[in-house]
């Protein structure tokens, strides 16, 4: 993220943070005891036990070290997180940054102090004070996991990778000679706007978008006629990882937005697929690990955050997810990761990707969430 975008970021969220009349939760002094229980809401792979795969288990470690057993609630999309934490019983989520500022506002989250936790100082410099998990002063939740959204495909269709995400949005013949309607996907989900607009900030310039999160009325009217045109070609819009990969192995889709994490697992699977990040680079996701504001387990929460910034740990899950480390030394710590696993996956592609974050009207200048919310549903039901 350029530093741009970051000081704008920042500017948004004081914002935000000023017009909800935010009052700072009371943070603890110190750690103590564990209360024997922690409840996470997650994304699919997050948090895992050794129950898909024996060799990937980073909970019973911390379990048997601190006594608290870990309870996991997956969500599928962000929006569905934050109703989650609405509805209150969890300690914390793994929230990307179109959630986490929304969670901030919302008072679902509380601070916390980084000098609880002594693996605070393993963490990436780059994700240091990254404006969506700091906001007025106060940090809110612990680095987890990044990477990019990526184009998924069949290499048995595509020889060569895809160099455009135009595959997804354009009415084209695939190098296999059949047209890509109805073998392409793309994600259920409002943010999915922001893929259209950083497709179109490349091959329709005189748009004039800068941040495909921040778009005038005359932007969005354009991104919402390329995302009208793609309903077209979309064989589903996709959120269930388990439902696309089936659709890639049973269904004909030979190419769709996707995490690395259904790559991995379907290129497990013998299956012929693999991902690239196109010319006009991607959005993706920084994901923070957040307190709820009435979390009953403090304590197992706070040893959990200090626990996932662990490099073995955070080597384990960006090998499990296909992401990239928040802890720079996990690229090293990691025998499921392996010497080349952060280059694969990307670790030099940071200022490429346009990371998530709920956009904002500032003042009525850009089209806010709640539009792009109401108008998606309305273009994935073919309106």
């Amino acid at each position: 993220m350029s530093k741009h975008h970051t000081a704008l970021l920042g500017a948004l969220t004081t914002t935000l943070l000023a017009s909800a009349g935010l009052q700072a939760a009371e943070t603890p002094k110190a750690i103590g005891p564990g209360e024997g229980r922690l409840d996470i809401i997650a994304w699919p792979g997050y948090i895992e036990r050794g129950e898909t795969d024996k060799n990937y288990d980073w909970v019973t470690g911390f379990e048997k070290a601190t006594g608290c057993q870990v309870n996991v609630k997956t969500a599928a999309t962000s929006d569905e997180m934050v109703s989650l934490m609405a509805k209150g019983g969890y300690d914390l989520v793994t929230a990307s940054g179109d959630a986490s500022l929304r969670l901030i506002a919302g008072k679902r989250v509380q601070p916390i102090d980084p000098a609880l936790i002594a693996n605070w100082k393993n963490l990436d410099p780059r994700l240091k004070d990254a404006p969506w998990y700091v906001a007025g002063g106060k940090t809110y939740g612990t680095p987890y996991q990044w990477g990019p959204n990526v184009l998924m495909y069949s290499t048995a269709v595509f020889k060569q990778a895809p160099t455009s995400w135009s595959v997804l949005f354009q009415p084209q013949t695939l190098p296999d000679g059949k047209p890509n309607q109805g073998r392409v996907q793309a994600y259920d989900g409002p943010i999915y706007i922001a893929d259209a607009a950083l497709y179109l900030k490349s091959t329709k310039p005189e748009l004039g978008i800068t941040d495909p999160y921040q778009l005038n009325e005359t932007q969005y009217a354009a991104v919402l006629d390329l995302l009208r045109q793609q309903h077209g070609l979309i064989h589903r819009y996709w959120h269930d990882v388990t439902v696309q990969m089936n659709d890639v192995k049973n269904e004909g889709v030979v190419a769709a937005s996707a995490w690395p994490y259904q790559v991995n697992a379907l290129k497990g699977e013998g299956q012929p697929v693999a991902s690239t990040v196109p010319a006009e680079g991607a959005t993706g996701w920084a994901d923070t690990t957040m307190l709820h504001a009435e979390a009953q387990h403090p304590n197992c929460a706070y040893q959990w955050m200090n626990w996932t910034l662990e490099p073995k740990v955070q080597g384990d899950v960006a090998a499990w997810f296909g992401s990239l480390p928040a802890v720079p030394a996990a690229c090293q710590a990691s025998e499921l990761l392996g010497a080349e696993g952060c280059k694969t996956n990307g670790f030099d592609q940071f200022e490429r990707i346009s990371f998530w974050k709920t956009p904002q009207a500032e003042g009525g200048k850009y089209v806010p969430y709640s539009r792009w919310t109401q108008d998606y549903i309305a273009i994935m039901g073919g309106r």
